[in-house]
């Protein structure tokens, strides 16, 4: 019994070390990221055109 009473302490410090990393990091601006969204689908055109022209070539 003594084991699963250590095996919940357990889990629940490393959850709970885990939960302060992730509060800190959304604190430091980790996952805050503006300018990826915006280039992101500028890119996926460029790279839709440039696929059919690999297509248009190969055929």
């Amino acid at each position: 019994m003594i084991a699963l009473y250590l095996t919940i302490f357990v889990s629940l410090i490393i959850a709970l070390v885990f939960l302060i990393l992730f509060l800190s990091s959304v604190k430091n601006g980790q996952y805050e990221d503006t300018y990826t969204p915006s280039v992101r689908m500028v890119l996926d055109e460029f790279n839709e055109e440039e696929n059919k022209e690999q297509t248009t070539l190969n055929n």
